[in-house]
């Protein structure tokens, strides 16, 4: 068996954004005589060697193919695109080596979707990635998005909840040939992601773009950051998202996003909100509520046209957090308490979009990629992908 290079297990443990503690029990090391810790920092140092069966447990924990522990040295560090994030150090530090791996495992499934299609002769380059500038009116670029979208705001408000008001525009989405993810985590609750760390991720290839929606995010926020990441790839702009507006490639998409959803015409309804707290808290999330937008949204705007100023601003966002990680607590404990729950086929399926699915389905069924391939791009084991490729 090749030597391993220590490095290479120190290097893919922290990429992975695992300590020795965290990791050493990931991989069930240890036992009376010796501390799993222990044990793992002895393959590190190289005073010992791995079996192969370690190796494979440790290509599973850390997210890495087997034949990455047979290099000579660590492999060079990825680009995630650009980073349109405004993050204290510390945040960025500790999101790193998590967001590093859910961007690769973006870039493996695009780069898999896209040599389907050319195999099938279907990879055509879409005309509208990178059709945009930064230069262009905000009114405008969200007029060429939604023409080109067919839109119809009146039948995503005419659903019966936010979420499928996003499956609305996230089957417009995909009928385009963008792929829509649902990702908050790197396969356990462990690892979630969270919104203070990133909103949306959009890859912007002119065959097979996709885009990342953090699924820890609100619900009523997706669509939102579905059609935010939708102006980065009509940008041609390749990158991570977070919930900031300081940076004016970040203000753009916004902008856009926003005026898609809630046009600025709609906006002079708020022109008299009240002064007293309460009450401007009420009309704002009753004309949220009406549009299947969130209440944060609709704050953006009004901070936007200088109704309300940033010390407002942040005092309304702040009990919109609030008051929705106290529902989102209320409602893990009443699931928690609950018995059974949504079939795990179809809420994966869910997770990676149909589109995703049935290029897939079609490629398992023609012979263009193997049951691992398959699981690779749909982010399951390949004894699963038949039976979610065939879920309702």
């Amino acid at each position: 068996m090749p030597q391993v290079n220590p490095r290479i297990l120190v290097w893919a443990r922290e990429a992975a954004g695992l300590g020795i503690d965290e990791a050493a029990k990931s991989l069930q090391l240890g036992g009376a005589r010796q501390s799993g810790p222990d044990a793992l920092e002895e393959y590190e140092r190289g005073t010992k060697a791995p079996s192969r069966p370690l190796l494979v447990k440790m290509a599973k924990a850390y997210r890495r193919p087997l034949l990455t522990f047979y290099l000579p040295q660590p492999p060079a560090k990825s680009d995630r695109g650009e980073d349109f994030r405004t993050l204290p150090g510390d945040r960025e530090f500790e999101s790193a080596s998590k967001l590093d791996a859910l961007v690769r495992d973006v870039f493996v499934r695009q780069r898999l979707v896209r040599s389907i299609l050319e195999d099938t002769d279907e990879a055509e380059p879409l005309s509208f990635v990178g059709s945009i500038a930064l230069t262009q009116p905000v009114d405008y670029a969200a007029k060429v998005i939604c023409k080109r979208l067919d839109f119809d705001i009146n039948e995503f408000r005419r659903k019966k909840s936010v979420e499928e008001s996003f499956n609305y525009i996230r089957g417009l989405t995909e009928k385009l040939g963008v792929f829509v993810l649902l990702i908050g985590n790197l396969g356990t609750h462990h690892t979630a992601l969270s919104t203070d760390i990133f909103r949306g991720f959009a890859l912007a290839e002119r065959v097979a773009p996709f885009i990342v929606v953090n699924d820890q995010d609100a619900k009523v926020a997706w669509s939102f950051t579905l059609l935010h990441e939708l102006a980065h790839i009509w940008l041609g702009r390749t990158g991570l998202s977070g919930a900031d507006f300081e940076q004016k490639i970040e203000r753009f998409c916004n902008d856009i996003a926003s005026e898609i959803l809630v046009p600025e015409a709609e906006m002079d309804e708020l022109r008299n909100l009240s002064g007293n707290r309460h009450e401007a808290i009420s009309t704002i999330s009753d004309f949220a509520s009406q549009r299947r937008v969130s209440r944060a949204l609709v704050a953006y705007r009004l901070l936007k046209r200088r109704q309300i100023d940033r010390k407002q601003w942040s005092d309304l966002t702040e009990e919109f957090r609030r008051s929705w990680e106290e529902e989102r607590a209320k409602r893990k404990e009443q699931a928690t308490e609950a018995t059974g729950g949504p079939n795990y086929y179809v809420v994966k399926r869910h997770r990676v979009g149909n589109a995703l699915v049935e290029v897939t389905r079609r490629a398992i069924a023609e012979g263009f990629v193997t049951p691992t391939k398959a699981g690779r791009i749909l982010g399951v084991r390949p004894t699963n992908v038949q039976a979610l490729v065939g879920a309702a």
